[in-house]
């Protein structure tokens, strides 16, 4: 990673079919929270859930809300997504004002559920380390990851409000969480 004299980083991440992504608009405070994502799946994972965790940031870097994976029975329900319950949390306790100034970190790229929970909260933004397409390949055809092949920023694009999305960004270390879990 390079960071500019502005104090966003470009961040280099290598793509599935070995090309580079880089993301310009990454900065080392995208980072720190991200890494905190990836932080939560794996302890979704050591708890015994999926591995997938998220978090909401106000724009002062303030943390709203954040959540491992709760899916699963007995204690969780298929609706259990990290993501989806950072939002929920956040929305339930900051007003919709604050949240168009939020962002979403995610160790995954959110699923077309979790898209959709946040684009009807108002956050304005996403980082997500894990593309979904990566994470079909280390999933296969796994029935408690169905995947649904509709990537966040399809999703998105069919609203009437900008969600910006950043991602993936550091696949590789959101990757270590799910390695041999899917088997």
């Amino acid at each position: 990673m390079v960071v500019k004299s502005d104090g966003r980083a470009l961040s280099l991440n290598q793509r599935r079919d070995g090309a580079s992504q880089w993301h310009a608009s990454v900065t080392e405070h995208d980072l720190s929270h991200l890494r905190r994502a990836i932080a939560l799946a794996s302890e979704a994972r050591a708890r015994g859930k999926h591995p997938f965790g998220a978090l909401v940031v106000a724009s002062d870097g303030v943390v709203l809300a954040e959540a491992i994976n709760a899916f699963g029975w007995p204690d969780g329900d298929a609706t259990g997504h990290a993501e989806l319950i950072a939002v929920r949390e956040a929305s339930r306790r900051f007003a919709p004002e604050h949240l168009a100034r939020a962002t979403l970190y995610s160790s995954a790229e959110p699923c077309a559920m979790c898209a959709g929970a946040l684009y009807w909260s108002g956050i304005s933004r996403l980082v997500y380390a894990l593309s979904e397409g990566r994470l079909l390949a280390m999933t296969g055809n796994h029935p408690e990851n169905p995947t649904l092949s509709l990537p966040s920023r399809e999703v998105f694009a069919r609203g009437q409000r900008r969600i910006e999305v950043i991602g993936p960004v550091l696949e590789d270390e959101a990757a270590a969480a799910h390695l041999g879990f899917w088997k």
